[in-house]
């Protein structure tokens, strides 16, 4: 009795300690308002919502897996004669970063599973950046107030890309000294400064000794801090301008529906978390990758047979075999226009282009106003119709950078292919950009027909008099507000300044082309927004769904 006492009392004791130390720490900083917010901040649960997340949890598993991989890896490049179990490599002089994997590979216990973990896992969160960045663009979540939330995800998504490409080049193999040998011809095509800029980077003539160590501090140190620190941006930012949503009944440009942070969507979460991390030691443990035992130590005079990069630096690779190979000479100096425009101008451009588009769409539709709702994108044709012209665009040079793989695969001829694919690269996206805006006003009407008619219920009734006719059961009311809820820009008159300082004919005509094809929806509400404004104005903001 007097034991259950004394646990009683010592029980009040820490609760009241526990108390009075929240009380303190409040009184000096808002912690507990803070925490009350937080938890309860509500996130859409639509399943595409969750592509960030699947790239944040594959980011945490490398940062796991890397620090691991630390502790064994020996970035130098300085001869070594290999003395470990894999007899085939035996007595082979190679550099220390080969010998360290191997080594990792076949004596240290269960180094080749956290090796491959990590490299799947790089693949997918370079995948799952590009898929959710897919989303955002067809979508149009990048319009105001996040255009800064899109530069920062497209320069993520670039870093990923670089941060693949210095770990895939560490171990020193056949296959990724291919590939850092075209990286130092991509270098060395720069006019005037790439041999400065090629010496700089591997300590002296090519390969050098120095490449390894410097790849290594970069891979580990300055672009996983980089990308840390941008997702830490990204997900203030996310938190601060609220979460986009899809249209439906109750939700607005001024309120969010969904489930609260804690603990619906904690749970969730952290569920993704456990999901993702389990398949990637499945296929980690199943699914062999980058076997550099069978690729052997890196030698300058050597090349990989059917060398291929990973498929996020594919088209690179694509473009560069796709481009007749033509060089000039000028003021004493060689320009080799082959890597040199598709291997830096292209991609530059490329990137220059997503950069830029949030701003240039803007500049067309002539918006200025928050946008919180997602686009369907069969309801903005031309921008989805860009985006597909841009996806086949991408897959038609990622095709190219393994057409020698193709044509001996499908035992075709290699030049016969070079020029299908050089005709198709050119002719696709256009032939993408109308197939893809047809179809996107085919559904535009569909859903009319459904809003007007209803929809086909699949019974055939006879009348009287001996006809048929189908019946069709009409939409329902949540459909129906989400089909005629489309939160779109509509198109207006250039305003009056246009003249004073910015091409109005042209900004006029490429309004016109953006907004021309348009179906309009009967009891289409154009005044949704105001009406859906007035009524979640006595909101906070956020909505939790039952």
């Amino acid at each position: 009795m007097l034991l259950y006492r004394s646990r009683a009392r010592l029980r009040q004791r820490t609760a009241r300690a526990v108390g009075d130390s929240a009380l303190y720490l409040d009184r000096r900083l808002p912690l507990v308002g803070l925490a009350r917010a937080t938890l309860r901040k509500a996130f859409p649960d639509h399943w595409s919502f969750l592509l960030g997340e699947l790239a944040l949890y594959s980011f945490v598993v490398l940062l796991v897996t890397g620090v691991w991989l630390t502790l064994f890896f020996q970035p130098s490049m300085s001869e070594v004669v290999y003395q470990g179990s894999y007899m085939p490599l035996r007595d082979v002089r190679m550099s220390e970063a080969f010998a360290s994997t191997v080594h990792i590979s076949f004596d240290v216990r269960g180094g080749l599973l956290i090796r491959q973990i990590h490299h799947w896992a790089a693949l997918v969160m370079a995948a799952a950046v590009g898929v959710h960045m897919l989303r955002v663009f067809f979508t149009g979540a990048f319009r105001r107030p996040r255009e800064a939330n899109w530069v920062i995800g497209l320069t993520l998504f670039l870093l990923t890309m670089l941060e693949g490409f210095a770990g895939y080049s560490l171990p020193d193999d056949l296959l990724s000294g291919t590939g850092l040998r075209t990286a130092q011809g991509f270098v060395l095509s720069v006019p005037v400064i790439g041999t400065y800029l090629s010496t700089f980077l591997f300590g002296g003539e090519y390969p050098g000794n120095d490449i390894v160590s410097r790849l290594y501090s970069v891979h580990i140190l300055l672009l996983p801090g980089a990308l840390l620190a941008g997702v830490v941006l990204h997900l203030i930012l996310v938190f601060h301008l609220k979460h986009t949503q899809w249209p439906g009944r109750g939700r607005s440009n001024r309120n969010v529906v969904g489930k609260p942070m804690f603990p619906q969507f904690a749970v969730r979460s952290a569920g993704l978390l456990a999901m993702v991390f389990g398949l990637l030691a499945v296929m980690g443990a199943v699914a062999q990758i980058n076997p550099v035992w069978d690729y052997g130590p890196y030698r300058p005079d050597q090349v990989s047979s059917g060398a291929q990069p990973d498929w996020y630096l594919g088209f690179v690779e694509g473009a560069m075999r796709l481009l007749p190979g033509f060089e000039t000479r000028m003021w004493g100096h060689t320009v080799s226009w082959n890597p040199f425009l598709p291997a830096v101008v292209f991609p530059l451009l490329f990137f220059l282009a997503l950069y830029s588009y949030p701003f240039l769409e803007r500049w067309i539709t002539g918006g200025r106003g928050e946008r919180h709702l997602c686009d369907r994108p069969r309801d903005v044709p031309v921008r989805t119709a860009l985006g597909v012209a841009g996806i086949v665009f991408y897959g038609l040079l990622l095709m190219a950078g393994g057409q020698d793989i193709l044509a001996h695969t499908f035992r075709v001829s290699l030049n016969t292919l070079t020029w299908c694919l050089r005709i198709s690269v050119l002719v696709g996206p256009l032939m993408a950009f109308w197939i893809t805006r047809r179809v996107c006003l085919a559904l535009q009407w569909h859903d009319r027909s459904r809003l007007s008619e209803g929809d086909e219920t699949g019974e055939v009734e006879q009348s009287v008099e001996g006809g048929y006719r189908e019946t069709r059961s009409p939409v329902t009311p949540e459909e129906r507000h989400e089909l005629v809820s489309r939160d779109l820009p509509r198109p207006a008159p250039p305003p009056p300044n246009d003249s004073a300082g910015q091409p109005a004919g042209l900004r006029k005509a490429l309004r016109g082309w953006f907004h021309g094809d348009r179906v309009t929806l009967p009891d289409e509400d154009t005044d949704h927004e105001e009406r859906d404004g007035r009524a979640s104005a006595r909101s906070s903001g956020d909505s939790l769904s039952p």
